[in-house]
């Protein structure tokens, strides 16, 4: 990873626990306390670092297929610099976009994915919700074609991490006017509806950092005033055991794959949308 990159991380982890603390503070200003609760932030935390730790074994075993990838198959060459890294910048959000947005609708990704979900608060601590089963579910696979296409897979790594830095501020109740930059990059009225489980907001606005996929792939939603967002899972994960909530998804994943009576079944609750084999 650059090492300009790894500073810039070690640097804004402080500024998130600060940015958590205020926004606490500000809640509890204006009799809105319970927006946090002290055992759902303490779960989130305690997912982070499990997260972290998964996350730095995934970069560990899977960077050598990226090299591999990079220096014998990629189409082009390209050198550090301002246009290479924004073209570095689209494609990668681009393919956030399509993890995001498969996450949603394979029940795999999903049984990873659904933990960040799970909460039925939505404030900054929501952002380090993450789950340390990323890696086995695939995530990193969607990176792969950066370094086919001719990107260094140091360059990925930072791509990926500022990427998922930005989404940080997404999470949050506060809602500052950001007049038309709200048509280009995500914020958190639309990153709201995506943690939303009511029916009009289910699985839309997949958005890492640009808007425009979800204008060009049909999958953009303003929330209406009169139908306010509704945090958490449509299939609830009652527990603030930080182990409970990782594995649970899994757990019914795994019972659904074993009750399936063949193997097309079975092959269908895996790789089919979250709903199906739910009666399993």
């Amino acid at each position: 990873m650059h090492p300009d990159v790894e500073l810039l991380l070690l640097a804004l982890a402080p500024i998130f626990l600060l940015l958590i603390a205020i926004e606490y503070a500000y809640w509890c200003r204006y009799g809105q306390a319970h927006i946090y609760s002290l055992k759902d932030s303490s779960c989130n935390a305690a997912l982070a670092l499990m997260h972290q730790g998964a996350d730095k074994l995934a970069w560990l075993f899977t960077l050598p297929l990226f090299q591999a990838i990079y220096q014998h198959h990629r189409l082009f060459t390209f050198h550090t610099g301002l246009t290479s890294g924004l073209l570095l910048f689209v494609l990668q959000d681009l393919l956030y976009y399509a993890f995001h947005r498969a996450s949603h609708r394979v029940r795999w990704l999903w049984a990873a994915h659904s933990v960040h979900h799970s909460s039925k608060h939505m404030n900054f601590s929501t952002a380090l919700r993450q789950s340390l089963m990323y890696p086995l579910a695939g995530m990193w696979a969607f990176w792969l074609p950066l370094a086919w296409v001719g990107f260094a897979p140091s360059q990925i790594v930072a791509v990926v991490l500022i990427n998922l830095a930005f989404q940080f501020f997404v999470h949050t109740q506060l809602r500052p006017s950001l007049g038309g930059l709200e048509y280009l990059f995500n914020t958190p009225a639309a990153h709201s509806c995506h943690h939303a489980q009511n029916p009009e907001y289910l699985d839309r606005n997949y958005a890492g950092v640009l808007m425009i996929w979800d204008w060009l792939f049909g999958s953009f939603v303003v929330e209406q005033p009169d139908h306010p967002c509704i945090y958490g899972t449509v299939k609830p994960v009652n527990s603030f055991n930080p182990l409970t909530v990782t594995f649970s998804e899994w757990s019914d994943l795994a019972r659904q794959v074993w009750n399936a009576r063949h193997w097309r079944q079975r092959l269908a609750v895996l790789f089919a949308a979250p709903g199906y084999g739910q009666r399993l």
